[in-house]
């Protein structure tokens, strides 16, 4: 949004859009569109299901029908489409996960001030947060990543390759995709314990126990057991500062064989670090909940790479959501 497009209506349109996020929110908590599935209920029944009063349904119901996240015939609300497709359980699309991450970083959001002026973080990691909040992230992240893998799996090339390090691979969705398309190719999944049984799970429902396998551990405090001829971090830098970067990353190459792929997947800013959007909120939402961790640049990316002895770096013909992207390098 550029800054002549900005008025009086648009600024007050950003300050209260927090509104609708809240009324989504509470639906999705509420797990009010599976409830709903394929009826058409009368708020008095969608009342019933949730267990709440006949003051506060009813006004949720139509703010939704004013949202066109649900319909509305007569007195009975129902699902739209996309409601039914994204945000019911009973889809294999559900994003109901990731809704409830964001939903769980609302309250320090609302303290970016403290946050601004301190330069210290107001919340704990999702990651290593209560199992609640632990299963949002990393469901929420199986989500996301498992609409995009397949996109990734085409543009990324891994045919020859053996062994794939997935580092801080959470309940190993790249890992399942690259081996899927890779018949040849097994992988580690390396994240916290605390990840194993969610990646465990998704693992034995690819039906790929026999090819990839999991080790506990910290990329930033433990040593990188193994031998592989790639590596691939996908979302983990962010969450460090620029020397735990470099640490992580050094960590990985010597892990590799001579010749091996290191492959970086993260929002990339440009190289001034004022865009675009999503990357530079994204840094904001790191203040908020670690010590160093912020979005970087292409540039930024390539530096840490070099420290780290990568060579034959470059960016991939790749363009993902909210301005991911992918930069490679060899050892």
């Amino acid at each position: 949004m550029g800054g002549d497009e900005w008025n009086p209506g648009k600024l007050l349109e950003v300050s209260g859009s927090y509104w609708r996020t809240c009324t989504l929110h509470a639906a999705v908590k509420l797990d009010l569109f599976s409830k709903l599935g394929t009826e058409q209920l009368e708020s008095e029944e969608v009342a019933r299901r949730l267990g709440g009063g006949p003051r506060g349904v009813p006004m949720l119901l139509n703010a939704l029908v004013s949202m066109n996240l649900l319909t509305r015939s007569g007195d009975k609300y129902g699902n739209t489409p996309a409601t039914k497709t994204f945000l019911s359980k009973d889809s294999e699309h559900y994003l109901g996960f990731m809704i409830m991450h964001h939903q769980n970083l609302v309250e320090s959001w609302s303290r970016l001030d403290q946050a601004v002026l301190s330069g210290k973080p107001v919340r704990g990691r999702a990651s290593f947060d209560v199992e609640e909040s632990r299963e949002s992230f990393l469901m929420g992240m199986h989500t996301l990543a498992r609409h995009l893998a397949p996109t990734v799996s085409e543009v990324l090339d891994l045919s020859g390759r053996s062994h794939l390090l997935d580092l801080g691979g959470g309940p190993g969705t790249y890992a399942i995709h690259f081996c899927l398309k890779h018949p040849g190719l097994k992988a580690t999944v390396f994240d916290l314990p605390a990840t194993q049984p969610f990646a465990e799970k998704t693992i034995r429902q690819a039906g790929l126990g026999d090819r990839i396998d999991f080790l506990g551990g910290s990329y930033v405090e433990d040593t990188l057991h193994g031998t592989y001829d790639v590596a691939w971090l996908s979302q983990i830098l962010h969450g460090e500062g620029p020397d735990g970067c470099r640490l992580i990353l050094e960590k990985a190459a010597s892990a590799l064989q001579p010749g091996g792929m290191i492959v970086v997947h993260e929002f990339l800013l440009n190289n001034r670090l004022d865009g675009p959007p999503f990357p530079a909120l994204f840094s904001l939402n790191m203040l908020l909940g670690t010590p160093g961790g912020k979005a970087y640049s292409e540039e930024e990316v390539r530096d840490m790479l070099t420290s780290a002895g990568v060579r034959e770096i470059r960016r991939l013909p790749f363009q993902g959501p909210n301005d991911s992207g992918l930069i490679s390098g060899t050892v």
